[in-house]
Protein backbone atom coordinates (compact mmCIF):
# COMPACT_ATOMS: atom_id res chain seq x y z
CA UNK A 1 0.00 0.00 0.00
CA UNK A 2 1.31 3.42 -1.15
CA UNK A 3 3.23 5.56 1.90
CA UNK A 4 2.12 9.21 2.70
CA UNK A 5 3.10 11.71 5.21
CA UNK A 6 1.37 15.18 6.71
CA UNK A 7 3.62 17.21 8.41
CA UNK A 8 1.66 19.47 10.56
CA UNK A 9 3.14 23.15 10.12
CA UNK A 10 1.82 25.71 11.86
CA UNK A 11 2.63 26.54 15.31
CA UNK A 12 3.95 29.70 16.71
CA UNK A 13 6.62 28.19 19.14
CA UNK A 14 6.51 31.11 21.22
CA UNK A 15 8.71 29.23 24.26
CA UNK A 16 11.83 30.18 21.71
CA UNK A 17 11.01 33.87 21.68
CA UNK A 18 12.87 35.73 20.46
CA UNK A 19 13.97 34.16 17.89
CA UNK A 20 11.04 32.22 16.92
CA UNK A 21 8.69 35.02 15.53
CA UNK A 22 5.07 34.97 14.54
CA UNK A 23 6.76 35.87 10.94
CA UNK A 24 9.13 32.80 11.08
CA UNK A 25 8.48 30.24 13.83
CA UNK A 26 10.36 27.60 15.10
CA UNK A 27 9.93 25.30 12.74
CA UNK A 28 11.76 27.30 10.05
CA UNK A 29 14.67 27.92 12.22
CA UNK A 30 17.75 26.10 12.62
CA UNK A 31 18.35 25.02 16.00
CA UNK A 32 21.81 22.68 15.56
CA UNK A 33 25.25 23.51 14.50
CA UNK A 34 24.36 21.51 11.31
CA UNK A 35 22.19 24.47 9.91
CA UNK A 36 19.04 22.45 8.59
CA UNK A 37 15.56 23.73 9.70
CA UNK A 38 13.55 21.59 12.30
CA UNK A 39 11.03 21.98 8.91
CA UNK A 40 13.80 20.28 6.51
CA UNK A 41 15.32 17.33 8.72
CA UNK A 42 12.07 16.41 9.41
CA UNK A 43 11.04 15.88 5.87
CA UNK A 44 14.37 14.52 4.97
CA UNK A 45 14.95 12.03 7.70
CA UNK A 46 10.88 10.69 6.09
CA UNK A 47 12.95 10.16 2.41
CA UNK A 48 13.81 6.49 3.32
CA UNK A 49 10.02 5.40 3.53
CA UNK A 50 7.94 7.94 1.86
CA UNK A 51 8.49 9.36 -1.70
CA UNK A 52 9.11 13.56 -2.03
CA UNK A 53 5.57 13.75 -4.22
CA UNK A 54 3.95 12.06 -1.07
CA UNK A 55 4.95 14.56 1.57
CA UNK A 56 2.10 16.95 2.44
CA UNK A 57 3.08 19.99 4.45
CA UNK A 58 0.00 21.50 6.29
CA UNK A 59 0.59 24.82 7.79
CA UNK A 60 -1.01 28.42 8.19
CA UNK A 61 -1.17 30.90 5.03
CA UNK A 62 1.27 32.95 5.66
CA UNK A 63 3.86 30.78 6.14
CA UNK A 64 3.02 29.07 2.26
CA UNK A 65 6.17 30.82 0.68
CA UNK A 66 8.87 29.69 3.97
CA UNK A 67 7.81 26.13 3.22
CA UNK A 68 8.48 26.65 -0.53
CA UNK A 69 11.52 28.00 -0.04
CA UNK A 70 13.15 26.10 2.15
CA UNK A 71 11.63 22.91 1.29
CA UNK A 72 11.96 23.35 -2.93
CA UNK A 73 11.26 19.83 -4.22
CA UNK A 74 8.03 19.30 -2.59
CA UNK A 75 5.39 19.99 -5.19
CA UNK A 76 3.28 23.65 -4.48
CA UNK A 77 0.28 21.56 -4.60
CA UNK A 78 1.24 19.83 -1.79
CA UNK A 79 2.00 22.92 0.27
CA UNK A 80 -2.00 22.89 2.15
CA UNK A 81 -2.09 26.43 3.67
CA UNK A 82 -5.35 27.28 6.33
CA UNK A 83 -6.88 30.00 6.43
CA UNK A 84 -6.94 29.97 10.54
CA UNK A 85 -5.95 28.07 13.11
CA UNK A 86 -7.97 25.24 14.36
CA UNK A 87 -6.15 22.49 16.35
CA UNK A 88 -5.01 19.38 14.75
CA UNK A 89 -8.22 17.68 13.51
CA UNK A 90 -9.44 19.89 11.11
CA UNK A 91 -5.73 20.14 10.00
CA UNK A 92 -5.66 16.05 9.53
CA UNK A 93 -9.45 16.04 7.55
CA UNK A 94 -8.23 18.55 5.32
CA UNK A 95 -5.06 16.77 4.23
CA UNK A 96 -7.08 13.66 4.62
CA UNK A 97 -9.63 14.87 1.79
CA UNK A 98 -6.74 16.19 -0.16
CA UNK A 99 -4.41 12.69 -0.16
CA UNK A 100 -8.24 10.47 -1.33
CA UNK A 101 -8.39 12.76 -4.48
CA UNK A 102 -5.21 11.16 -5.10
CA UNK A 103 -5.57 7.99 -3.18
CA UNK A 104 -8.39 5.70 -2.86
CA UNK A 105 -6.58 4.39 -0.01
CA UNK A 106 -2.93 4.79 1.48
CA UNK A 107 -1.10 4.34 4.51
CA UNK A 108 -1.01 8.45 6.09
CA UNK A 109 1.09 9.25 8.70
CA UNK A 110 1.04 12.08 10.63
CA UNK A 111 4.20 13.98 11.80
CA UNK A 112 5.00 17.15 14.45
CA UNK A 113 7.80 19.63 11.85
CA UNK A 114 9.65 20.62 14.94
CA UNK A 115 10.75 17.59 16.57
CA UNK A 116 13.71 16.33 16.50
CA UNK A 117 15.39 12.62 16.06
CA UNK A 118 18.53 10.80 17.18
CA UNK A 119 18.50 7.73 15.70
CA UNK A 120 16.58 8.02 12.39
CA UNK A 121 16.95 4.14 11.57
CA UNK A 122 15.08 2.94 14.13
CA UNK A 123 13.07 5.72 13.79
CA UNK A 124 11.98 4.46 10.36
CA UNK A 125 11.93 1.19 11.61
CA UNK A 126 9.36 2.33 13.98
CA UNK A 127 7.14 3.80 11.30
CA UNK A 128 6.90 0.56 9.21
CA UNK A 129 6.21 -1.26 12.02
CA UNK A 130 3.13 1.35 13.26
CA UNK A 131 2.14 0.93 9.04
CA UNK A 132 1.92 -2.65 9.40
CA UNK A 133 -0.49 -2.32 12.34
CA UNK A 134 -2.33 0.47 10.69
CA UNK A 135 -2.74 -1.94 7.64
CA UNK A 136 -4.76 -4.24 9.50
CA UNK A 137 -8.98 -4.13 10.95
CA UNK A 138 -9.22 -0.40 10.80
CA UNK A 139 -6.28 0.65 13.46
CA UNK A 140 -5.68 3.50 14.22
CA UNK A 141 -1.85 3.74 15.77
CA UNK A 142 -0.12 6.09 17.42
CA UNK A 143 4.12 6.32 18.41
CA UNK A 144 4.39 6.72 21.85
CA UNK A 145 7.85 7.60 23.24
CA UNK A 146 9.62 5.14 26.22
CA UNK A 147 9.98 7.37 29.09
CA UNK A 148 13.41 8.36 29.74
CA UNK A 149 12.59 10.50 33.21
CA UNK A 150 9.29 11.33 35.15
CA UNK A 151 8.17 14.58 32.75
CA UNK A 152 5.09 16.73 33.87
CA UNK A 153 5.47 18.46 30.59
CA UNK A 154 3.69 15.71 28.02
CA UNK A 155 0.55 13.94 27.91
CA UNK A 156 0.86 10.27 28.66
CA UNK A 157 -0.38 7.20 26.67
CA UNK A 158 -1.64 4.13 28.96
CA UNK A 159 -1.16 1.26 27.60
CA UNK A 160 -2.07 -2.71 27.65
CA UNK A 161 -0.43 -5.72 26.89
CA UNK A 162 1.04 -6.28 23.66
CA UNK A 163 -1.33 -7.81 20.60
CA UNK A 164 -0.78 -10.18 18.00
CA UNK A 165 0.16 -7.53 15.68
CA UNK A 166 3.31 -6.80 17.54
CA UNK A 167 1.39 -3.26 18.93
CA UNK A 168 0.11 -2.51 22.54
CA UNK A 169 -3.57 -1.60 22.82
CA UNK A 170 -3.93 1.70 24.50
CA UNK A 171 -6.23 1.99 27.25
CA UNK A 172 -6.20 5.43 27.44
CA UNK A 173 -4.78 8.90 27.16
CA UNK A 174 -4.32 11.00 29.95
CA UNK A 175 -3.04 15.03 30.12
CA UNK A 176 -0.30 16.25 31.59
CA UNK A 177 0.82 15.02 34.99
CA UNK A 178 1.85 16.59 38.39
CA UNK A 179 5.04 15.20 39.65
CA UNK A 180 4.23 12.60 41.89
CA UNK A 181 1.43 10.80 39.32
CA UNK A 182 4.53 11.40 36.66
CA UNK A 183 6.88 9.34 39.24
CA UNK A 184 3.93 6.73 39.63
CA UNK A 185 3.80 6.68 35.45
CA UNK A 186 7.43 6.09 34.79
CA UNK A 187 7.88 3.29 37.88
CA UNK A 188 4.99 1.59 36.20
CA UNK A 189 6.41 1.07 33.14
CA UNK A 190 3.11 1.00 31.17
CA UNK A 191 3.22 4.94 29.98
CA UNK A 192 4.45 6.06 26.97
CA UNK A 193 5.01 9.58 26.22
CA UNK A 194 2.46 11.26 23.54
CA UNK A 195 4.54 12.33 20.80
CA UNK A 196 1.90 13.75 18.46
CA UNK A 197 3.04 10.92 15.44
CA UNK A 198 -0.13 8.83 14.01
CA UNK A 199 -0.18 6.32 11.91
CA UNK A 200 -3.28 5.00 9.88
CA UNK A 201 -5.52 4.24 6.47
CA UNK A 202 -6.15 7.01 4.71
CA UNK A 203 -10.17 5.29 4.93
CA UNK A 204 -9.80 4.51 8.46
CA UNK A 205 -9.05 8.36 9.56
CA UNK A 206 -12.10 9.31 7.14
CA UNK A 207 -14.25 6.35 8.49
CA UNK A 208 -14.07 7.91 12.34
CA UNK A 209 -13.69 11.60 11.31
CA UNK A 210 -17.40 11.00 9.56
CA UNK A 211 -18.74 8.68 13.07
CA UNK A 212 -17.16 11.01 15.89
CA UNK A 213 -16.60 14.45 14.06
CA UNK A 214 -19.71 14.53 10.87
CA UNK A 215 -19.56 18.24 10.76
CA UNK A 216 -15.72 18.67 9.90
CA UNK A 217 -15.85 15.76 7.60
CA UNK A 218 -19.17 16.91 5.58
CA UNK A 219 -16.65 20.73 5.36
CA UNK A 220 -13.74 18.05 4.42
CA UNK A 221 -15.08 16.48 1.52
CA UNK A 222 -16.81 19.65 0.35
CA UNK A 223 -12.74 21.05 0.65
CA UNK A 224 -11.33 17.79 -1.09
CA UNK A 225 -13.86 17.66 -3.72
CA UNK A 226 -12.85 21.91 -4.38
CA UNK A 227 -8.95 20.57 -4.43
CA UNK A 228 -7.56 21.31 -8.15
CA UNK A 229 -10.20 23.58 -9.40
CA UNK A 230 -10.47 27.32 -9.83
CA UNK A 231 -13.27 27.33 -6.96
CA UNK A 232 -11.00 25.72 -3.86
CA UNK A 233 -9.63 28.91 -2.35
CA UNK A 234 -12.99 29.71 -1.91
CA UNK A 235 -14.50 26.75 -0.90
CA UNK A 236 -11.26 26.13 1.42
CA UNK A 237 -11.68 29.28 3.44
CA UNK A 238 -15.20 28.95 3.65
CA UNK A 239 -15.56 25.57 4.97
CA UNK A 240 -12.12 25.71 6.92
CA UNK A 241 -13.12 28.91 8.80
CA UNK A 242 -16.40 27.43 10.10
CA UNK A 243 -15.05 24.23 11.62
CA UNK A 244 -14.65 24.27 15.27
CA UNK A 245 -11.23 24.19 17.22
CA UNK A 246 -10.42 20.24 18.11
CA UNK A 247 -7.68 18.00 18.97
CA UNK A 248 -7.35 14.86 17.35
CA UNK A 249 -6.10 13.32 20.36
CA UNK A 250 -9.49 14.48 21.77
CA UNK A 251 -11.73 14.41 18.89
CA UNK A 252 -10.54 11.02 17.55
CA UNK A 253 -8.15 8.88 19.60
CA UNK A 254 -9.82 9.23 23.22
CA UNK A 255 -13.36 7.95 21.72
CA UNK A 256 -12.02 5.93 18.95
CA UNK A 257 -11.71 1.60 19.01
CA UNK A 258 -8.69 -0.38 17.51
CA UNK A 259 -6.02 2.13 18.91
CA UNK A 260 -2.71 0.76 18.96
CA UNK A 261 0.87 2.32 20.24
CA UNK A 262 4.13 1.28 19.12
CA UNK A 263 6.91 2.48 21.77
CA UNK A 264 9.68 4.41 20.44
CA UNK A 265 13.19 4.71 21.60
CA UNK A 266 14.90 6.58 18.66
CA UNK A 267 16.23 9.61 20.56
CA UNK A 268 13.29 12.18 19.90
CA UNK A 269 13.04 15.24 21.41
CA UNK A 270 9.76 17.62 21.34
CA UNK A 271 12.32 20.63 21.58
CA UNK A 272 9.45 22.17 23.18
CA UNK A 273 11.24 25.34 24.74
CA UNK A 274 15.15 26.62 25.00
CA UNK A 275 16.03 24.12 27.57
CA UNK A 276 16.53 21.65 24.77
CA UNK A 277 19.21 23.69 23.00
CA UNK A 278 21.78 22.25 25.07
CA UNK A 279 20.29 18.70 25.25
CA UNK A 280 20.76 18.26 20.85
CA UNK A 281 24.06 19.90 20.60
CA UNK A 282 27.25 20.03 22.03
CA UNK A 283 28.22 22.03 25.07
CA UNK A 284 31.80 22.72 26.22
CA UNK A 285 33.83 21.22 29.82
CA UNK A 286 31.59 23.42 32.32
CA UNK A 287 27.89 22.59 30.15
CA UNK A 288 27.76 25.93 28.77
CA UNK A 289 26.56 25.76 25.43
CA UNK A 290 27.78 29.23 23.32
CA UNK A 291 26.77 30.38 19.69
CA UNK A 292 27.97 33.73 18.92
CA UNK A 293 30.46 36.45 20.12
CA UNK A 294 30.46 35.62 23.36
CA UNK A 295 32.88 35.59 26.45
CA UNK A 296 32.05 33.48 29.26
CA UNK A 297 33.66 33.89 32.69
CA UNK A 298 33.38 31.61 35.56
CA UNK A 299 30.19 30.40 34.22
CA UNK A 300 28.03 26.94 34.65
CA UNK A 301 25.02 25.21 32.94
CA UNK A 302 24.37 28.52 30.45
CA UNK A 303 23.09 28.95 27.40
CA UNK A 304 23.79 31.88 25.26
CA UNK A 305 23.11 32.49 21.73
CA UNK A 306 24.81 35.87 20.71
CA UNK A 307 23.97 37.48 17.63
CA UNK A 308 25.97 40.51 16.37
CA UNK A 309 27.05 42.44 19.78
CA UNK A 310 29.43 41.09 22.08
CA UNK A 311 27.99 39.15 25.03
CA UNK A 312 29.79 38.41 28.64
CA UNK A 313 28.58 35.88 30.29
CA UNK A 314 30.29 36.46 33.96
CA UNK A 315 29.28 34.07 36.98
CA UNK A 316 26.33 32.99 35.53
CA UNK A 317 24.57 29.33 36.36
CA UNK A 318 21.54 27.80 35.19
CA UNK A 319 20.37 30.48 32.75
CA UNK A 320 19.58 31.10 28.96
CA UNK A 321 20.59 34.55 27.43
CA UNK A 322 19.08 34.99 23.43
CA UNK A 323 19.98 37.82 21.64
CA UNK A 324 19.01 39.17 18.47
CA UNK A 325 18.57 42.32 16.55
CA UNK A 326 15.41 44.15 18.29
CA UNK A 327 15.18 42.07 21.47
CA UNK A 328 16.91 40.24 23.94
CA UNK A 329 15.28 37.27 26.63
CA UNK A 330 17.31 36.74 29.74
CA UNK A 331 15.41 33.73 31.67
CA UNK A 332 16.55 31.06 34.44
CA UNK A 333 16.18 27.73 33.23
CA UNK A 334 13.02 26.77 35.49
CA UNK A 335 10.96 29.34 34.21
CA UNK A 336 11.25 28.90 30.28
CA UNK A 337 7.51 27.98 30.34
CA UNK A 338 7.12 31.66 30.88
CA UNK A 339 8.32 33.09 28.04
CA UNK A 340 4.67 32.85 26.70
CA UNK A 341 4.22 35.48 28.99
CA UNK A 342 6.39 37.99 27.60
CA UNK A 343 4.72 37.40 24.61
CA UNK A 344 1.21 38.07 26.05
CA UNK A 345 2.84 41.24 27.88
CA UNK A 346 4.02 42.34 24.63
CA UNK A 347 0.51 42.12 22.60
CA UNK A 348 -1.40 43.59 25.27
CA UNK A 349 1.32 46.60 24.97
CA UNK A 350 0.85 46.53 21.36
CA UNK A 351 4.07 45.87 20.35
CA UNK A 352 3.24 43.66 17.72
CA UNK A 353 5.93 44.04 15.71
CA UNK A 354 8.28 42.01 18.33
CA UNK A 355 6.01 38.98 18.32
Amino acid sequence: MKTTAVIMAGGRGERFWPKSRNSCPKQFLSLTSDGETMIQKTVRRLLPLVDMSDIYIVTNAAYGSLVAEQLPDIPKENILSEPAARNTAPCIAFAAAVINRKYDDAIMMVLPSDHLIGLEDIYINTLKKAARVAEQNGNLVTIGITPEYPETGYGYINFGSEDDNGAYRVKRFVEKPDLATAEMYFTSGKYLWNSGMFVWKLSTILDNIKRLMPDIYEGAVKIGEAYGTDSFNEVLVREFTAFRSESVDFGIMEKAENIYTIPGSFGWDDVGSWLAVERINKTDSDKNYITGDVISVASRHTTVCGGKRLIAAVGLEDVIIVDTDDAVLVCSKNSTQDVKKVIAQLREQGRNELV
